[in-house]
């Protein structure tokens, strides 16, 4: 990890996403990302799915795994605490390779998560480890590959993940 999370280009993430084959990002919308949400509403190529809890965006993105289609779940922090049930119950237990896309809204970007002040921020990843949720911190463009192994590592382990994007898109 580098020293300072720097903002991430949306172009950048846009690009991880469409290259990692995603058809539809399903999101509760997060200003975290808003410059990435600009991307995708104005694209034809990915659908963008905005949903109103995170539980919908979970259950939502199971069923275009059903249907043939490779979705991205897309959240803030506080989206994660939100679903948990769901994400055990459908991520875990039902086996969908689901990526979560988590933006840590509100993180002191010169320290890393656990050394945030805010809960929100602290607890998401030992959250995640306490479900046995692999979690990929992308702070700056360097960490970039890290978006690719997640998605591989979804796939190959048919269960969930998650991307934290630790400073807000530019």
């Amino acid at each position: 990890m580098s020293d300072i999370a720097t903002g991430i280009p949306a172009e950048t993430l846009f690009d991880a996403i469409r290259e990692n084959d995603f058809t539809d990002v399903v999101a509760v919308p997060d200003t975290h990302v808003r410059t990435l949400i600009t991307l995708l509403t104005e694209t034809q190529d990915i659908r963008f799915i905005q949903t109103a809890t995170e539980d919908e965006a979970v259950t939502l993105a199971a069923g275009l795994i059903i249907g043939g289609r490779k979705p991205l779940i897309q959240i803030q922090h506080a989206g994660l605490y939100a679903c948990v049930n769901h994400l055990r119950g459908i991520g875990i237990d039902g086996q969908f390779p689901l990526v979560f896309m988590i933006g840590l809204l509100g993180r002191d970007p010169t320290k890393t998560p656990q050394d945030n002040f805010g809960s929100m921020v602290k607890y998401a990843e030992p959250l995640l480890q306490a479900l046995d949720i692999p979690s990929y911190l992308i702070d700056t463009e360097n960490d970039m590959p890290l978006f690719n192994e997640a998605c591989m590592k979804a796939e190959a382990k048919n269960g969930p993940v998650a991307i934290l994007i630790g400073e807000a898109t530019v």
